[in-house]
């Protein structure tokens, strides 16, 4: 009982320590081999930094899932989960590293989108039967797929990403658990989470990192195999709250951008958090307002466990809030 008690800090902690100690061995090899980003007309940073700590996280969770798996006889489920997040890390990587065009990076995507959804339990629907089986998983497969690439869309400045990977981890952790859910997604939340603080202790404000895609893209899929996995499973008012900020954020530039005729797969300055960073806001303090509203998101979304769908409106204002915080210009 003792160990079943302190089995989630030790995930939490013992991720949090290895990330921490990857992240800075990443660091100094990526120094070594010059692998920097280079400021840009697009870019939020104003000095060449390391990019590429998305590996000590990826380091970190692949391995500690794998754990978790064996240890909860899950491994059917998680390991093809955790290949096809290795094939997301390689792909990813080669992106940061040369550059590649959208067709070999959705393609990969896909491909892990569908691995992740032929392992969901075939009774649960994301949608709670409001569709057929098969369109569900079809729903399902489209907002797997548009999370994984808003995901890596947000991670634009210093600490968000790594802030919000911590805040869903944990936020998910809780549902798990006070939902009576199976003790393993407990602490596949942990250990995302436990992984996103380490690397943030490298990642705040000013970043000695950054996570590159190599992170985000693997880190955001597997996020959303944990939110539809929370859906399935009843909870999706807390799986769509937990996330709502950056679903919001990445949603509405998405649709201006396509309104105003823009390629919207290409990079570019126009977040609710980069303009915020643009009118005078600094990163950190772009990040903590963003902090604030996570933390009342993963209140409502604990309270929509009992409350039911009243806590989602409640969550769209608080989202509303933050949005409209980060459109006004900084105080002198």
């Amino acid at each position: 009982m003792t160990a079943q008690i302190l089995l989630p800090f030790v995930t939490l902690a013992g991720s949090l320590a290895l990330s921490w100690l990857l992240v800075g061995r990443v660091l100094v090899w990526l120094r070594r081999r010059a692998i920097l980003d280079h400021p840009n007309d697009r870019s939020s940073h104003s000095v060449p930094t390391p990019r590429g700590g998305g590996w000590g996280v990826v380091l970190t969770v692949l391995p500690v899932w794998a754990a978790i798996a064996l240890a909860h006889g899950t491994a059917a489920t998680v390991l093809p989960l955790l290949g096809a997040a290795a094939a997301l890390v390689a792909v990813s990587w080669a992106d940061d590293r040369r550059g590649l065009g959208p067709a070999p990076r959705f393609l990969v995507q896909m491909a892990a989108v569908a691995a992740g959804l032929a392992v969901l339990p075939p009774d649960g629907l994301v949608l709670q039967g409001l569709v057929p089986w098969w369109l569900d998983r079809v729903l399902a497969g489209f907002a797997w797929l548009w999370f994984v690439n808003l995901f890596n869309f947000m991670d634009g400045i210093d600490g968000l990403a790594g802030t919000e990977a911590a805040t869903v981890g944990i936020g998910l952790a809780l549902v798990a658990t006070l939902a009576g859910a199976a003790p393993d997604l407990t602490l596949h939340g942990l250990a995302v989470a436990g992984a996103a603080l380490g690397f943030l202790a490298w990642n705040w404000h000013p970043a000695r990192v950054f996570m590159g895609d190599v992170g985000s893209v693997p880190l955001g899929y597997l996020l959303g195999w944990l939110l539809l996995a929370a859906a399935a499973a009843g909870a999706w008012e807390a799986a769509l709250l937990l996330p709502l900020y950056f679903l919001a954020d990445a949603t509405i530039t998405l649709l201006r951008r396509a309104a105003a005729g823009k390629k919207v797969w290409q990079a570019h300055r126009e977040h609710f958090y980069q303009k915020a960073t643009q009118r005078g806001r600094s990163h950190d303090r772009v990040v903590l307002a963003v902090l604030a509203a996570n933390a009342a998101l993963i209140a409502l979304a604990v309270a929509s466990l009992s409350a039911g769908w009243p806590a989602v409106p409640a969550g769209l204002l608080v989202v509303a809030g933050l949005l409209a915080h980060l459109a006004r210009p900084a105080a002198a």
